[in-house]
């Protein structure tokens, strides 16, 4: 039994239906229900019926209901006297990260750590250069990419759907499917130029313009220069554009989190790289949807 699956349980019980579940919870209604259906499959026993009117306890919910309390009390009891004495943690972090994964993703979640632990002070570098660890340049890098170098401890922390898309008026003015009309946006790495487009309806597009970041090339397809592959956490939000193909999970499209294994007993990048984790995951489902 894992705490995720118990959480759940007791937001449902608490909530009333899946919708209010989720949104407590920061997930879909769906992944709400995907879930219990899971949980309810592990343990081998229902927890609800499922009714018009919404979910109800069976006999085996209302049995788990004292012991799903217990658990979370104890593990809130813990917590508790954790950030207690984590609170006293003090100095730098150092921390690399692309300016997506920064700016349109965690900045909230930074706040709050600094918020959490006055004591400590953080240092965003937002860039894409390959800041070398071992040479102490930063503590820290949060990475959209492929699985990184063995010397580093790194965790993939989360996929990202990507998908192709344009402005309004760039689909108005060209032919989507005439290499002679319409054309692509690339990043200036060779590697991603040659792969990122491989499975899409548009690789016989020719490339136009060349930008070295997500950023860059959302902006360029804003200004209709062309079509931009882009994470959809981003382009969704942008109301100049159009998505033109369907969302996929492609490899080279991830965020890993890397650190120095020279750093591992240092205790507020322990801390802060575990902040990192639970925040992500807050995200997962949105990050990962093709739908």
């Amino acid at each position: 039994m894992e705490w995720n699956d118990v959480q759940i349980f007791l937001a449902l019980i608490r909530a009333g239906s899946v919708r209010a579940a989720g949104k407590k919870l920061g997930i879909s209604h769906a992944t709400v229900a995907r879930r219990i259906d899971a949980f309810e499959k592990r343990l081998g026993v229902s927890l609800f019926n499922r009714l018009k009117t919404g979910y109800e306890l069976t006999k085996a919910g209302e049995d788990l209901i004292a012991a799903a309390e217990n658990v979370e009390a104890e593990l809130h009891a813990v917590q508790r006297k954790l950030v207690g004495q984590d609170k006293k943690l003090a100095g730098t972090i150092r921390v690399t990260a692309t300016e997506m994964v920064a700016t349109s993703l965690l900045m909230p979640d930074l706040s709050r750590f600094m918020a959490t632990y006055p004591h400590t002070k953080i240092e965003v570098n937002e860039t894409y250069l390959p800041l070398d660890l071992s040479r102490g340049e930063a503590d820290i890098a949060l990475r959209i990419g492929q699985k990184p170098p063995e010397n580093l401890i790194a965790k993939k922390l989360t996929a990202i759907s990507v998908a192709e898309y344009a402005s309004m008026s760039y689909i108005e003015n060209h032919d989507l499917d005439d290499p002679l009309s319409a054309s692509r946006i690339s990043s200036i790495d060779l590697g991603a130029r040659l792969t990122e487009f491989d499975n899409s309806h548009f690789h016989k597009l020719p490339i136009r313009g060349y930008f070295s970041t997500f950023r860059l090339q959302m902006e360029a397809a804003k200004h209709s220069v062309g079509i931009a592959k882009l994470p959809c956490f981003v382009a969704e939000q942008q109301s100049q554009l159009v998505r033109v193909s369907a969302k996929s999970l492609v490899e080279g499209y991830s965020i890993w989190m890397l650190r120095h294994p020279d750093t591992r007993a240092t205790s507020r990048l322990r801390v802060f790289s575990e902040f990192i984790v639970e925040s992500i995951n807050k995200y997962k489902d949105k990050l990962e949807s093709i739908e």
